[in-house]
């Protein structure tokens, strides 16, 4: 199956992008430019919640393929994506305890796209991301899932603190993958659970670590003291299934 990223460029095409109901992740504008098409976009933007920026011309030519950006530059998504309630709803339907992925700030699209297609062979129901600073559903990602982003729902989230907040009301637990918290093997992971995985070079961020119940540490036993996040993800996700299979 082939997918594809569609970057649309110049204003009418843009407009007309978001008006046949393409998924728009991201539009570029230059910087300071406020006539009449720029303000329909930037409205268009806003309902959709499209992530907007501003850039210089010189960043708008170094995106364009064409040439004939007109200072508007759109990326739509290659898949469509889900809502948290429909993650939800999969757990609701299937009769399980909620298992979701949840991604603070991964920027690589192979990480993500081999995140999604372990969140789908361990059963998880959906995998959450936010819409900034981190990649969202481009062709690549699709790619390197290997078909698996039809079939497990990808939300995309403006605040990922606040979802889970919504979540925690919703009896799901949440453990985030992080160097110095307990072994994940001595940690309670059946239920409802959320599995946090950080950015590749940072890890956790502060507050969403904060809003976690409990810290999972991987044993190692190399001479590095990292685990690639796809990586990373995958033997936790593992250990979720195995407790569950436990009962």
């Amino acid at each position: 199956m082939g997918y594809h990223e569609s970057i649309v460029e110049g204003r009418n095409a843009v407009i007309e992008a978001f008006r046949s109901g393409k998924t728009v992740d991201r539009v570029f504008v230059l910087d300071g430019c406020q006539d009449g098409p720029v303000k329909t976009i930037l409205r268009e933007a806003k309902k959709q919640s499209s992530l907007i920026q501003f850039v210089k011309k010189e960043r708008l030519d170094q995106l364009s393929e064409t040439g004939n950006h007109q200072g508007v530059i759109a990326y739509c998504a290659a898949c469509d994506y889900a809502e948290v309630s429909d993650i939800l709803d999969r757990a609701r339907e299937k009769g399980e305890d909620p298992f979701i992925i949840l991604l603070d700030g991964i920027e690589d699209p192979h990480n993500l796209g081999a995140i999604i297609r372990t969140a789908n062979q361990a059963g998880a129901h959906g995998v959450i991301i936010p819409k900034r600073r981190a990649v969202g559903l481009t062709a690549a990602v699709a790619r390197t899932s290997a078909g698996a982003v039809n079939y497990t729902p990808v939300a995309r989230v403006t605040n990922l603190v606040s979802v889970m907040e919504d979540l925690k009301k919703e009896g799901i637990w949440f453990v985030c993958a992080d160097m110095g918290g307990t072994t994940m093997y001595d940690l309670n992971l059946k239920g409802g659970i959320g599995l946090v995985i950080g950015n590749e070079g940072d890890g956790v961020s502060r507050l969403v670590k904060e809003h976690c119940d409990m810290v999972a540490t991987v044993p190692m036993k190399g001479d590095i003291d990292s685990l690639n996040a796809s990586v990373a993800c995958g033997v936790l996700a593992y250990e979720i299934v195995r407790q569950r299979l436990r009962g």
